[in-house]
């Protein structure tokens, strides 16, 4: 472990070092009801009529995704769809993707829907541009190619992605997640419309809740401290603790819809500035390889990672309870930080996430651990992820 640790240090030095002359990112949202057509006519005026919208079936089913495109089509557009995306996507789904966009000799790539269509724009917009592998950009910084534009208009409250230049797929093989990192990946411009939204169901409204709650968590107790990572965070944790209990409970409550789609947003500035941290390490691996929707595999596993790092992490997460209202100011600092976790246990309950997961096998924990600690070394967080811990925590979730 002291070696470990070592390596962590070095390589957290490294990085604030290559960070520090890399190449800013901008950020444009357009939110509100009807932003969606805000963002299409944005689209339409800087001259990108032929576009690669990607997305998922059943909101193309729905006619989600077709509202989404409103103002384009109107405003004289040539759209192709991709509609092949899948939770979890994987290369296979992207290289189909990047067929359709060639096909279509479109300018630009519109991801309607979740994290998953958003992640997999991302990569077939730099497809477009490209005749290498996508296989091979996994990493970060690996994609050095200009990309043609990259719009989204997310249909859940919860990804980040539409903030984040980075993208998580699937190996279809290895079931693996890879994530590929970089500026080139950023989306120019995005519309946060809770129109889109009203219908979404409660389990996922909850999922999706929680996973942005996870980034913004993770981003608040990251040992990097950088840029507006903590301003962000605690705006998007606040916004969920005061709204995601009446989404989940009111889908057609636009104020909470509202709130949940900037929280988000926010959540995903904070993890785009300092990356997330050990709950996705682990909840990477049981999403890859079990198929759990990537919000419940974090909601599945935050409480206990908090429980993991709670000495380490204890300053930030009494902080944490003051801004919601889970302590008071004056208590000790140690009790604030047990009912932040606590709260987050409450909040997690009240919208129906379960506690533990038939999915999640012992027969395959020492595969999970394996990747979800070598993958936790490249992250902040406030304590360095170790095999028998996270061999722990797949047990308490774990059925």
């Amino acid at each position: 472990m002291l070696i470990r640790k070592i390596k962590h240090s070095l390589y957290f030095a490294l990085v604030k070092v290559l960070v520090a002359f890399a190449p800013s990112v901008s950020y444009l949202a357009f939110a509100g009801p009807g932003s969606s057509r805000q963002l299409g006519e944005h689209i339409l005026r800087g001259g990108q009529r032929r576009l690669l919208v990607v997305t998922d079936k059943p909101l193309r089913d729905l006619g989600i995704a077709d509202k989404a495109v409103e103002a384009l089509v109107a405003g004289g557009a040539d759209i192709a769809w991709y509609d092949g995306v899948q939770p979890n996507p994987t290369f296979t789904q992207v290289d189909e993707g990047i067929a359709a966009l060639k096909a279509h000799r479109a300018e630009a790539v519109l991801a309607v829907g979740g994290g998953s269509s958003i992640d997999a724009a991302k990569v077939i917009a730099a497809g477009g541009c490209s005749d290498e592998d996508p296989r091979d950009w996994v990493g970060f910084g690996k994609v050095k190619h200009d990309v043609m534009p990259i719009y989204v208009i997310p249909t859940t409250a919860g990804t980040g992605s539409e903030a984040t230049m980075g993208a998580v797929i699937s190996n279809s093989e290895t079931r693996e997640k890879g994530v590929l990192s970089g500026k080139a990946l950023h989306p120019a411009a995005v519309a946060l419309d809770s129109d889109l939204m009203l219908g979404m169901p409660p389990a996922i409204t909850a999922a999706t809740g929680m996973d942005a709650l996870t980034h913004a968590i993770e981003a608040y107790i990251s040992t990097w401290d950088r840029g507006t990572r903590t301003e962000y965070s605690r705006r998007a944790i606040r916004m969920i603790f005061d709204h995601l209990r009446t989404a989940y409970n009111d889908g057609a409550d636009r104020e909470a819809r509202d709130a949940m789609a900037m929280a988000a947003y926010y959540a995903g500035i904070a993890i785009n500035q300092v990356n997330v941290g050990n709950v996705h390490a682990i909840a990477h691996q049981i999403g890859g390889k079990y198929g759990i929707p990537h919000g419940l595999a974090n909601a599945l596993v935050l409480p206990h990672v908090l429980e993991f790092c709670r000495k380490e992490a204890e300053e930030k997460l009494a902080e944490l309870a003051v801004l919601v209202g889970a302590a008071d100011a004056g208590e000790p600092r140690a009790q604030q930080a047990d009912a932040f976790i606590a709260a987050v246990r409450e909040l997690s309950a009240a919208v129906g996430i379960p506690e533990t997961t038939e999915e999640v096998k012992a027969e395959d924990f020492d595969y999970l651990v394996d990747l979800a600690v070598n993958e936790a070394a490249g992250y902040f967080a406030p304590r360095l992820l170790d095999p028998g811990s996270t061999r722990a925590i797949l047990g308490k979730i774990a059925a």
